[in-house]
């Protein structure tokens, strides 16, 4: 299952990336936007302001995820990853990839991935010379350095990416969410229901409140935004589960720094931490601990729950490229 604007590229191995890009095709201010879970990377919607700035916007499917093929078996995810963006970027900027600035973001899941690329060394991810600043949607902390992060985790997040999922053996936990969601979303319809019993129907009042007017603000119809989403829900496991099988290890493992330590060069990119005060999935307190450990971070947060941010996205990158271009 792909959309009529997914891109394909061969890696080494015979393996597979599948990516969406937007704006600007030719600009040499790269945005690289890092997908959550259960989702694909997907184009059809760039910020405006985004749009505005001429920028090339370029949205990968993580490995495991859609038709990006999973990691190999005796490589580590970093590995996998940092190879990846790289093979992407030199594929989109064949001639000129060290002139280019580079805007690297990531949204629940997807910012540890995001995270993975701003720490990494040079040597594995050379485009981390070019990175100007780092965008955290609902961020995710690392659970390898991160000794509270289950304290502030739901009944449910607890045991799907908690001590549970770490301990058990087998990857009992994933093949168990596997088994008692495949059949629901396999469908766009049973993916629709999914997020309305797991986010939409759980909105506050104002959320609604705040839904309703950003949806009208951009000249959506009802049931649109959730109905994108969850045909991007369908396609996100209708090749393979094993992103769904990468997550709990990915969030476990050392992401190959700490994020307290790294040196100079690395800590020079602004770090933007957009959080929401009522998001169980990925709680504030990630977003804290975070930009306690970042030499040059800040936290802007919104109200509401887990997809709120999309309600303020415009207001966050204005933000993020004011402050990059201040930094």
């Amino acid at each position: 299952m792909s959309s009529n604007f997914e891109r394909k590229l061969s890696l080494l191995g015979g393996r597979t990336l599948a990516y969406e890009e937007a704006g600007t095709t030719s600009s040499k201010i790269v945005v690289l936007y890092l997908h959550g879970a259960f989702t694909v990377g997907e184009a059809s919607q760039p910020s405006s302001v985004l749009l505005r700035k001429g920028v090339h916007y370029v949205a990968p499917t993580l490995p495991g995820w859609g038709n990006t093929s999973s990691p190999p078996p005796s490589t580590s995810y970093v590995d996998c990853l940092t190879t990846d963006m790289t093979a992407l970027l030199d594929h989109l900027y064949p001639e000129d990839n060290h002139d280019i600035t580079l805007y690297v973001a990531g949204g629940s899941f997807g910012t540890a991935p995001a995270q993975i690329l701003y720490g990494a060394s040079y040597e594995k991810f050379p485009y981390g010379r070019r990175i100007a600043g780092l965008l955290l949607l609902g961020a995710m902390s690392p659970f390898y350095y991160h000794r509270d992060y289950a304290k502030y985790m739901s009944w449910s997040n607890y045991i799907m990416a908690g001590p549970p999922a770490l301990i058990l053996p087998f990857n009992i936990i994933p093949r168990l969410v596997k088994l008692m969601l495949k059949r629901k979303l396999s469908s766009v319809a049973g993916a629709e229901a999914f997020l309305q019993e797991t986010l939409f129907g759980k909105m506050k009042e104002d959320e609604r409140k705040d839904f309703a007017e950003w949806r009208d603000a951009h000249r959506l119809k009802d049931g649109d935004t959730e109905h994108r989403l969850a045909k991007n829900v369908a396609r996100s496991v209708a090749t393979s589960w094993n992103g769904v099988m990468l997550m709990s290890a990915v969030l476990h493992s050392d992401w190959g720094f700490r994020p307290d330590a790294l040196d100079a060069e690395h800590s020079r990119p602004s770090v933007l931490l957009a959080s929401s005060k009522d998001d169980v999935m990925a709680p504030e307190a990630y977003a804290k601990y975070l930009a306690a450990c970042y030499k040059n971070a800040r936290i802007k947060s919104v109200g509401g729950g887990h997809l709120s941010v999309l309600y303020h996205l415009d207001e966050i990158w204005t933000e993020f490229l004011a402050t990059v271009a201040d930094s």
